[in-house]
């Protein structure tokens, strides 16, 4: 049972990664003549969605199950998938990304949930950090395949289009997967639920982690960590985009493909390595002395990164600033598992997806903000000022330490 739970927890992490879309996505929305600006803000709609859909989307996770709620975020993903391929214009965008944040609300915080329970259900508690950095290693699996796939399509069709319906193929297959779980992962359903018990339920787990100090700077972490590396990661597609025209290769072919192989190169070997970061994150967490320590030696690393990408744009170094913001990504990787275990371990299971959920709200929130802001400099100045916002949000952590650790 142990074996077959793990795979299939694994199996998730792989068909859910098969983001076909991602390499492309904003190269897909330039083509389409979206200043960085306006894609900025197609970001910051959907997190504003993500942000209000995603603490109520944990509760009723807990409450209805499960299992559910994740089937239902996969249909609003291949909803959204849909949208983005028949899309003609900036409004029917705005919709497709309104699906895409329905799809992330239901489905953030709470497989994690899931594993926890399983988890402890087991008496393997004290895994967790390898147990969850080995399924993430996964995902990274399907990410580094996905992004061959996905250059392989663009080569092929010339075009960006058929990434979005590639995508809808492992998702349906994951929704499948989803009907092997087993029931009692659903969580303690209880049988008469009411709006006002479950508006209770929300707002009873929202002061209690208001009031959690500990809880509440790992919400922070969480939110600044994971949304410059996620903003990192969009940048890097204009970024390699640039190179792969500046190159003396391939010069037969439009920009498009010459673009999806440098693209599609770079993110296949940038999951590769990153899932050996998540399934080794367990050893950093050793070697540094605890999961705290680990953590700053990250935020530590991240400052550095940035900086140097920051120097690098400034004087026109792109190569250098690629390698930094792909090693930025990479480190996400290691650093996800590390928090996820710190918020395990400072939280009860009976409101894990709810949580969680939280947590994720807050790298919406950080991108709502910021995502529309630092695409209007990116328009004005160049990329240099997503690398240095980077490193400043990094330098205020690395001495951080909670008093519980």
């Amino acid at each position: 049972m142990a074996k077959k739970m793990l795979a299939r927890f694994s199996l998730y992490g792989f068909l859910k990664n098969q983001k076909y879309y991602e390499p492309f996505l904003i190269l897909a929305l330039r083509d389409k003549g979206l200043s960085f600006f306006l894609i900025g803000l197609l970001i910051g709609f959907r997190q504003v969605w993500v942000n209000l859909l995603e603490i109520p989307s944990g509760t009723i996770a807990d409450t209805f199950g499960r299992r559910r709620s994740m089937i239902a975020s996969f249909i609003a993903y291949i909803i959204s998938f849909v949208i983005f391929a028949t899309s003609a214009s900036t409004v029917s965008l705005f919709f497709a990304m309104f699906f895409f944040a329905v799809g992330e609300a239901f489905r953030t915080g709470t497989h994690k949930a899931m594993i926890f329970d399983w988890l402890a259900s087991e008496g393997r508690t004290d895994e967790k950090t390898r147990f969850y950095g080995y399924t993430r290693s996964w995902s990274q699996i399907g990410s580094a395949l996905s992004a061959l796939l996905a250059a392989a399509a663009v080569l092929i069709t010339r075009n960006y289009t058929a990434i979005f319906w590639f995508s809808v193929i492992p998702y349906l297959i994951a929704i499948v997967n989803f009907l092997g779980y087993p029931s009692w992962l659903d969580g303690n359903k209880p049988t008469d639920i009411s709006l006002g018990d479950i508006t209770r339920r929300l707002v009873s787990t929202f002061i209690e982690s208001l009031h959690h100090k500990t809880l509440r700077k790992f919400f922070l972490e969480s939110a600044v960590f994971r949304g410059n590396a996620m903003l990192s990661k969009e940048y890097l597609q204009p970024m390699m985009r640039q190179a792969a025209i500046a190159m003396p290769l391939f010069l037969y072919w439009n920009d498009e493909r010459r673009s999806a192989i440098l693209v599609g190169l770079v993110y296949f070997i940038l999951y590769l390595v990153s899932s050996v970061a998540s399934r080794q994150s367990h050893r950093m967490a050793d070697r540094a002395g605890g999961l705290g320590n680990a953590s700053r030696w990250l935020w530590a690393a991240d400052a550095l990164l940035f900086t140097a990408a920051c120097l690098a744009l400034w004087l026109g170094w792109s190569g250098i600033a690629v390698a930094a913001f792909a090693v930025v990504v990479i480190l996400l990787n290691t650093w996800r598992p590390i928090l996820m275990s710190r918020i395990d371990e400072v939280t009860n299971a009976e409101m894990g997806a709810t949580i969680l959920s939280i947590d994720s709200q807050a790298g919406s929130f950080y991108l709502m903000i910021f995502a529309p802001l630092l695409g209007l400099a990116a328009d004005a100045y160049g990329l240099w000022p997503v690398a240095l916002f980077g490193g400043i949000t990094s330098l205020f952590f690395i001495g951080r330490r909670p008093k519980s650790e």
